[in-house]
Parts: structure tokens; sequence; C-alpha cells
């Protein structure tokens, strides 16, 4: 698997269509790059919920046989990562739960950044847990809350977790959506003839060919039940949407934070160039999430763009590697550049991060054996110095090399010719913000919402000490 940090996880539901669940997996498969552990489904047909979860790939977890049991006109999904609680079939979402007022099924985009005191406290109190994963802790909110009506109930739960949620609830007679206050993590609203669609990217309300509505704002719920669609506002919208999905995350079809993927990654690429230009033959990207970025630093600096490393697209997990016989083997499972390509070229390669550097490195001696006579790399956004606690599966800060060391020394690990980032003000000028503010934390460590203290006991900085008591 190449060095790259991983997708959260990602949500779809459909309300008011006869072939819901149908839909609902053609979602999943859309949304399929942000999470390929597991996936499951849960539908309503007005009276029960019914649910299929499974560890694997969307594809090879549903059949038209286990669609057609999924039966009602409403049903949301999943597919994730384990970026809290372990990666087991208990954990797999959507989240399914009866309890005193019915049945209620959630799934989670997101990460909160005080799941564990909140896990203690209500298990202090007596609840009784089935997953590890921080999401359930909604349920027990939910279920523990006074208030009448399921709206209120959310409401009051999601008023205790603090992080990254964009989340989708169905019950027999209702789905309801609602994200977060500072809007981490995308999530949009769309609509097919009379039903109505949620999910985490625009590229799934494509392939059902659904119309986009708008985004469902940082702080809303949103309600839709038989007589239709009710938004509510909250808390104040204090948007810091994650960067990190303009880089790397969200497919480059899809329209995230009002913007397209594609091209603001093209434009990270141009902007790259103007920062820093090198003399050099080609330009070859990292595929696939190197590409955009790539064509626009060729473009921009007049170099040509060409495709040298090729990518398998057929790799999953392998049990079986040799152990000295075939050096690099996990890198060229997946990517393999072409032969006589590279032989006596000035060659930069582009990429949009470096996480630990051992794949980048092993990629440069490839291209290196392959004839390049000079390597630089581009990357196009700032080093990566620091962890995420918003639901994206990054390393420790001591596992990310930005943290550690100089441009200079990465450059020297790396074995390349030279070393360059894009820089951040380049980057907010290629995704041009429009007065909205993004989290990049995972580059300058000044975090909207003060992370667990208890990560790796790792120092407060003191913008986190400052904001700690939000």
């Amino acid at each position: 698997m190449l060095d790259k940090l991983r997708e959260e996880c990602g949500v779809f539901g459909v309300y008011g269509h006869p072939e819901a669940s149908n839909l609902t997996y053609l979602g999943l498969h859309a949304l399929q790059h942000r999470g390929q552990e597991s996936a499951g489904i849960v539908s309503s047909d007005g009276t029960i919920l019914r649910s299929h979860r499974q560890m694997g790939m969307v594809s090879d977890i549903f059949n038209q046989d286990i669609l057609d049991k999924l039966i009602g006109c409403n049903a949301i999904g999943h597919v994730r990562y384990s970026t809290s609680g372990s990666s087991l079939l208990k954990n797999v979402q959507p989240f399914v739960v009866s309890y005193s007022r019915g049945g209620i099924a959630v799934a989670h985009n997101g990460n909160f950044v005080n799941a564990k005191l909140l896990r203690d406290r209500l298990e202090g109190n007596g609840s009784i847990f089935q997953s590890t994963m921080d999401t359930e802790i909604v349920i027990h909110l939910l279920a523990a809350s006074r208030e009448s009506s399921l709206l209120d109930r959310i409401g009051d739960a999601v008023s205790a977790v603090k992080g990254a949620y964009s989340m989708l609830f169905l019950t027999e007679n209702e789905m309801i959506a609602v994200r977060d206050p500072y809007g981490f993590r995308p999530l949009v609203l769309g609509r097919l003839k009379d039903a109505y669609v949620v999910s985490s990217e625009t590229c799934a309300l494509d392939l059902i060919e659904a119309e986009y509505i708008r985004e469902i704002e940082p702080g809303e719920v949103v309600l839709i039940d038989d007589n239709g669609l009710t938004a509510y506002k909250l808390f104040p919208s204090l948007n810091r949407f994650c960067i990190f999905e303009l880089i790397y995350f969200s497919r480059p079809d899809s329209t995230v934070f009002g913007r397209n993927v594609y091209t603001a990654r093209k434009e990270m690429g141009r902007q790259l160039a103007r920062e820093n230009p090198v003399d050099a033959d080609i330009v070859v990207p990292v595929p696939d999430s190197g590409i955009p970025a790539a064509i626009g630093y060729a473009e921009e600096s007049g170099i040509p763009f060409e495709a040298g490393l090729i990518r398998s697209h057929y790799v999953g997990r392998t049990f079986i590697e040799p152990r000295q016989s075939i050096r690099h083997f996990g890198v060229k499972l997946k990517l393999n550049p072409v032969k006589g390509f590279f032989k006596g070229k000035r060659v930069i390669i582009v990429d949009d991060s470096i996480v630990r550097g051992t794949t980048s490195r092993k990629i440069i001696d490839m291209v290196r054996n392959a004839g390049a006579a000079e390597i630089h790399v581009r990357i196009s956004s700032p080093p990566t110095a620091y962890p995420c606690f918003y639901g994206i599966d990054t390393p420790t800060k001591t596992e990310l090399i930005a943290s550690s060391y100089t441009v200079s020394e990465i450059n020297e690990f790396l074995t390349s010719n030279t070393l360059a980032y894009l820089s951040i003000e380049g980057l907010k000028t290629s995704i041009k913000n429009n007065g909205h503010e993004f989290c990049s934390a995972c580059f300058t460590g000044e975090y909207p919402i003060a992370p667990p203290i208890d990560q790796g006991s790792r120092q407060l900085t003191l913008f986190e000490k400052e904001i700690a008591v939000v």
C-alpha cells in the first residue's frame, strides 16, 4: 500500500425512493475511495429497520439477493476505514439499535476528540457498549436524552460531543442529516425526482443522476420525512473545512466546499511551478492522486507531462510477500515505470503529499534504476507535520517525517536531487477560499478544537492551550 493518509469514511442516504437500497449501493460504490475496510446498508419500509453489514469492498459485500431483502423506500449506507476503534465486524456501520422509542441507525464520518471522556462517563452511569467506535456514543447520549422529539434528542446528543461529524440517522420513518459546526467533513444534499439524497460527495449524486441542491451547512440539521424536508440551525457555523479533502481525499470529479476538486488540484500544481521551478525534461505524476497537480505544473512550466509511472488498479491486500527476492515489493505491486522512458532524462515527480517518506524513497529508487539522470520531487501541499484528530487516519506525530526533519533532510532521505513543497500561502491562493476558513492543522499544528491531551503525551501548543476552553 502506498504511503498515504487514509480517507476517513463516507456516508450516503436516500429517502422516498422505491429502489432506495439499490441506489445506496451505487452511492457507496462511488464513495469507495473514502473507505475500503467495511461497508453496510440499513433500510426502512416504514415499520422496521433491516441491515446488512460486512467487512470488505462494496461490490464484494452486496449482491442483488441481499439488496432485495433490504426492502423499503428509505436507506442509509456507510463505507469505512478504522480511524476510531478496531477493524472488526462489530464496528461496521451503519450502527443499528432498538431502544424505548423504536429503532435507529447512524452512519458517521468524522471523529470525536472527547470520545474517551464521554464513554467513561456513560459506562460509569451503566451504559453497555457493543463496539469500540466513538459513533456508538451518540446513540447512548440520544437514548439518555429527556427531550421529547427525535430532532431535539439528536441536538441534545451532538451538543455533548466535540470534533468532526457528518452523520446520517435513519428511523422507521425519518432520515436526519447533521453536520458539526466546523464543517470538517463534507456533506451534500440532492434530489432524485421526489426522493431526497444525502452524500459525502457529489460524485455519488452524479452516478445515480440526482440533482445537486446544496451543501448541508456546518452546524445544520436536516430532517426528511413524509412531510418533506425541514432544515434547522443547531449551532452557528464556525467553518473550518478540512483542506485535505481538496488535496487528496475527495474524488477529482466531486465538488467539495463549493470547489471543483480537479480544478483546485490543477491550480495547486500551477502554483507549485511558480514557487518552485526547476530545469527538467518531463513532469511525471505519482498516480492517481498526483495527476491533476502534475498537469497544472506541466502547463505552467511548459515542461511536457508524461505518464511515466503506471499504476495497477487491481491491487487488494496481499498476504504473500517475498522476504528478500524482490526489493520494494509493496510499491512495485502497485506502480511500475515505463521501461526505457526515463533513461538520461531530468525528471520532475509530482505528488500530493509525503507522510512517512518510505514509499516516496522507493519510487525515486525505481525511477533512478530506470535510468533517470536527475530526479526533482515537487509536492502540491505543505509538509504534513501534525496528526489529524478529526476523522483522518494519520500516523502519530513522530511517524510523520516532516515533524522531525527539515526539507533539506527529507530530500537527503529520499535521495532526490531537489525537493520542494507548496507553501501555505500558495495553497490558500490555489483553493480560492472566498472568505471561508480551512482547517490546516496537519501543516501548522493550529487545531480548531484541542485534541485529546493523552495522544502520545504530546504537549499542547500555545494556540491549543488558548482554545482548550472551547
